[in-house]
């Protein structure tokens, strides 16, 4: 990919062998989730969590795969709120398996199957629709360790 590819405003964190893709409107909180799934992974939550890409990602799809990648500009740089632009350890591509929509409208109590999945460049993925104002990493968490009742 070049490294002037177009870049669409998300943030990516690498989970175990696939990545979260977090999606959202400025100041829905993208950055402090993947800085929660990050410190989640440090303190075994999840098995593994790397930042990929903060602010911006270059999104590819490729053999029926959605790649995410960081802007070389941005690599390795997390914006936390309060302490400014921090250096940390990064992946440079990861395949995305879940997208996070943070303060979506579409977020409900019991969401509909169409609710669960999306599609960016021709991929199927599954969703998560947070509701705004919600707390997002207990249900990443939970999503990560739970399997639906009923589909």
């Amino acid at each position: 990919m070049a490294a002037d590819a177009p870049t669409v405003h998300a943030s990516v964190v690498l989970t175990g062998e696939r990545a979260v893709l977090i999606r959202g409107p400025a100041g829905s909180g993208k950055s402090r989730l993947a800085f929660a799934l990050i410190q989640a992974g440090e303190a075994g939550l999840i098995p593994f969590a790397r930042l990929v890409a903060d602010d911006r990602v270059q999104l590819q799809a490729a053999h029926g795969r959605l790649l995410a990648r960081p802007p070389s500009s941005l690599a390795g740089l997390l914006e936390i709120r309060g302490l400014g632009i921090r250096r940390l350890a990064y992946e440079p591509v990861a395949v995305v398996g879940l997208v996070i929509d943070l303060a979506a409208a579409d977020a409900g109590r019991l969401p509909s199957p169409e609710s669960r999945q999306t599609e960016i460049d021709g991929i199927a993925l599954p969703r998560l629709a947070v509701a705004t104002g919600s707390d997002a990493l207990p249900l990443v968490l939970a999503e990560f360790g739970t399997v639906a009742a009923v589909d």
